[in-house]
């Protein structure tokens, strides 16, 4: 809001420097964004008076001017503006004057010829407007010449741009902001007292009829007859024009003072336009909502169709206004009314919301009844705009008419009670010079009632019962509200800066640790981490569906982490950007029949060629195969310090039936690896051997939260050799791979340091139904170089369990 300082001294008085009031309400919790200097843009430029006016001797469109300035000897002005006359008192910017606003110092010259000693200003050139048809003409008469010009164009004024806080809709009216640097400083008020309404009682004149009390608990509606529209004062248009609003005439003018003065929202309607679109004799105003499809052409010109959510002002139920947001340009004041109906109301400010919104629009009015108007100062700022009507439009009051539902004053307050030894817990101590101590009760008690607040005597107990001011019902609802004000006008900056006690440095939590560690894993192979939406299609079982979603894209919760990596692996193919090597880690929901359950999940989707130049391959491709893959992740797991254990799996219909894995951890499923399903590739144009996973979190986490992992202990490597034998035989192709592994490492024990399956062959001489595997066993001792004696044992009883187990044939 723009706050003119002006008009702001009227209510109040001020620090001596706009800058220092500006720090002061900043540090209060009104940030001001901008101080406008308006002195600053005439300084230099006094009323002077033309004397004489001749056309130029060398221009048809200038004309020589001799101008008194209050000098010894007029000036000679040369003027190009077609409006200059003798006789008549101008703002005239003397020699040296610097104009800001078109960037111009004025120095001695010549225009053809003719010398000229200043410059006659129009508006335009002043800043106040951006264009002006000729120089500014004074309507005041007798003014004194030489006298500085800017009290008569108000750029004696000072304007503070200033941002209030969503919960301080007071602060949106120079009555708030005068409370408020009031209870800054300690200074008096000096509000306006508007008098009684008095009417000639016309019973007839205007009825109410409020069908949706609930939007509209208040509705004062006043009749004036006999008014003269005509421009506002010069005074009101400044100070409208201060504020950022643009001058329309006497009336409509006074209704946007009161919306700047009080916040107070008002429209003023020409009565004899109500009657005419009513199609009646007695007008009745209502308020309700509209019916969809009905039409309203507001202020601005647009021709609107309503929704149901649109609340509406009518005159014998026609549409005549949008409630709180704009007025009917079929029922607005011109130049040729004479008779109005004043309507001064309370709106529900999610009505108000939603009927803006419903329309796409947001007025200075809408935004007040969003935030929320005072209910108790609705009366006095009605009485206001009233008397500054009769004033400047003249006219009578003929009849007045109120539809209240709303509460009485007593409802419009509320009374909290505040702990002494709260406040001082909450706020800690404050420096009183170079000591430290707690705020006084009877500091706290000033700001209070500075505030506006009726306050209790301190109980023994140490609390006080404080009665919140009307204006402020909205905000102060707690306890700590009353809390924050203490500490906001007493100065954020006046508390002690202390530590608070028993303060532990900062670490990390098991879970951040080690998905921090995970993270470092799977960027380690060469994966980037990616992110995508929780919300996702509704097309896959045990989904969870929103029942209000915003698009019908985004309104199921996702199930798994795989398809929206498929889908952004799909992408970035499109985009020319080659394949995604991407994790994610995220969170997936599901429904079951217990009720609703979610949990944490990583997943990855790798493939193509990772090699960097194929010219070495003939430029062909050279895709990665299933082995590779799966020692990407086991790279992975080798990192982490895990052992895990893959096992044939055909579950996930998106993956290849015959070259999937489950992954199995300590006897608890990990998770699944695979390559995407032939079909799959094909109608989303994927190269060859695309391979995805997905693992459950909660499992790797609980085998990754030990000590001996989470802290990795060195383990000095053997100074003695080792010694290696081979292991061959034939077996049932049922048995994979795994459990062979984990038989040899049972029967090797701890001389057995690795075995690795180094030849698999199936074919001609193999019987059918099996295959052949060679095994190579490595054997070391960190104590001693093994010997025959030490090996063939352990090696032999690996033989006769591998016999046990899976009844292989041995070749050697």
């Amino acid at each position: 809001m723009r706050i003119s300082l002006n008009w702001l001294r009227e209510l109040v008085d001020l620090p001596p420097s706009p800058e220092e009031l500006a720090e002061m309400l900043t540090m209060a919790g009104f940030e001001v964004e901008d101080i406008e200097d308006r002195r600053i843009w005439a300084e230099g430029v006094v009323i002077g008076r033309v004397l004489q006016r001749e056309p130029h001797p060398n221009a048809d469109k200038l004309s020589v001017c001799t101008v008194d300035i209050g000098a010894k000897q007029p000036s000679t002005i040369v003027c190009g503006a077609a409006n200059v006359q003798a006789d008549i008192f101008v703002p005239v910017a003397t020699l040296g004057t610097y104009l800001p606003k078109v960037d111009l110092k004025i120095k001695p010259r010549k225009l053809r010829d003719v010398p000229s000693e200043g410059m006659i200003c129009s508006l335009a050139e002043l800043g106040l407007t951006k264009e002006s048809e000729g120089i500014h003409i004074f309507p005041q008469e007798n003014l004194q010449v030489g006298s500085d010009a800017r009290p008569y164009l108000g750029l004696d004024d000072v304007i503070l741009d200033l941002t209030s806080t969503a919960n301080r809709a007071d602060a949106l009216s120079m009555v708030g902001i005068a409370r408020e640097v009031a209870a800054i400083t300690g200074a008096p008020l000096r509000l306006p007292q508007p008098p009684a309404i008095e009417t000639t009682s016309d019973a007839k004149a205007l009825t109410l009829k409020i069908s949706e009390s609930q939007a509209c608990p208040t509705y004062i509606g006043t009749v004036i007859e006999q008014v003269t529209i005509a421009p506002s004062p010069l005074w009101l248009q400044q100070r409208l024009q201060a504020s950022g609003i643009r001058p329309i005439n006497n009336v409509v003018d006074v209704t946007n003072y009161i919306l700047l003065e009080w916040g107070q929202p008002l429209h003023a309607f020409d009565r004899d336009r109500l009657l005419q679109v009513g199609g009646s004799k007695a007008l009745q105003i209502g308020v309700r909502f509209a019916e969809v499809g009905e039409t309203l052409q507001t202020l601005d010109g647009q021709n609107r169709t309503l929704s149901d959510q649109a609340l509406l002002i009518t005159a014998n139920d026609k549409p005549v206004a949008l409630a709180g947001v704009m007025g009917g340009e079929e029922t607005e004041v011109h130049s040729e009314t004479q008779n109005l109906v004043l309507e001064a109301a309370l709106f529900d400010s999610a009505a108000i919301r939603r009927s803006a919104r419903s329309q796409g629009l947001r007025t200075e009015a809408s935004a007040r009844y969003e935030r929320g108007i005072n209910q108790a100062e609705l009366e006095i700022a009605c009485r206001r705009a009233l008397a500054l009507m009769t004033e400047l439009a003249g006219g009578t009051i003929v009849a007045q008419e109120v539809a209240a539902t709303r509460g009485s004053q007593a409802s419009m307050t509320r009374s909290i009670e505040l702990r002494l030894d709260r406040v001082n817990q909450i706020l800690g101590p404050i420096s009183v010079g170079d000591e430290v101590a707690e705020l006084e009760p009877v500091a706290i008690e000033r700001i209070l009632k500075a505030l506006g607040c009726d306050i209790s005597t301190l109980s023994k107990d140490g609390v006080w019962t404080v009665t919140v001011p009307p204006y402020r019902y909205r905000d102060l609802e707690r306890e700590i509200d009353l809390i924050e004000e203490i500490a906001r006008l007493h100065g954020y900056n006046n508390f002690c800066e202390t530590l608070p006690e028993k303060t532990e440095p900062g670490y990390l939590s098991v879970e951040q640790s080690l998905s921090r560690k995970l993270r470092e894993a799977f960027r380690a192979i060469g994966l980037t981490e990616v992110m995508h939406y929780s919300l996702v299609k509704p097309n896959q079982e045990r989904q969870i569906v929103l029942s209000n979603p915003l698009f019908p894209d985004y309104s199921a919760l996702r199930t798994d982490l795989l398809a929206g990596l498929i889908e952004a692996f799909q992408y970035n193919l499109e985009q020319g950007n080659g394949p995604l090597n991407a994790f994610e880690i995220g969170r997936i929901f599901w429904s079951e029949e217990e009720g609703l359950s979610e949990a944490e999940s990583i997943a990855g989707i790798f493939g193509g060629d990772p090699t960097q130049g194929k010219w070495i391959q003939g430029g062909k491709e050279k895709p990665l195969t299933w082995f590779e893959a799966k020692g990407y992740l086991d790279s992975v797991f080798c990192r982490l310090g895990l052992v895990v254990e893959y096992q044939p799996d055909r579950r996930d219909t998106r993956l290849h039936p015959g070259r999937t894995a489950s992954l199995w951890l300590r006897g608890d499923r990990l998770g699944t690896l695979g390559q995407l399903h032939p079909q799959l590739r094909l109608e989303r144009g994927f190269p060859d051997e695309v391979y995805a996973f997905e693992l459950d979190i909660d499992v790797l986490f609980g085998a990754l939260d030990q000590d001996e992992l989470r802290v990795p202990t060195f383990q000095p490597y053997s100074a003695y050799p080792a010694s290696d034998r081979d292991i061959a035989f034939f077996i049932p192709t049922q048995f994979s791979e795994a459990d062979i592994e984990r038989v040899i490492r049972q029967a090797g024990g701890s001389l057995l340091e690795s075995v690795e399956l180094f030849d698999e062959y199936r074919g001609k001489n193999v019987p059918d139904g099996q295959r052949s595997l060679a095994f190579r066993l490595i054997y070391r001792a960190s104590d001693r170089t093994l010997t025959e004696e030490d090996i063939e044992p352990v090696h032999q009883k690996v033989r006769e369990s591998l016999v046990e187990k899976f009844r292989v044939d041995l070749r050697s």
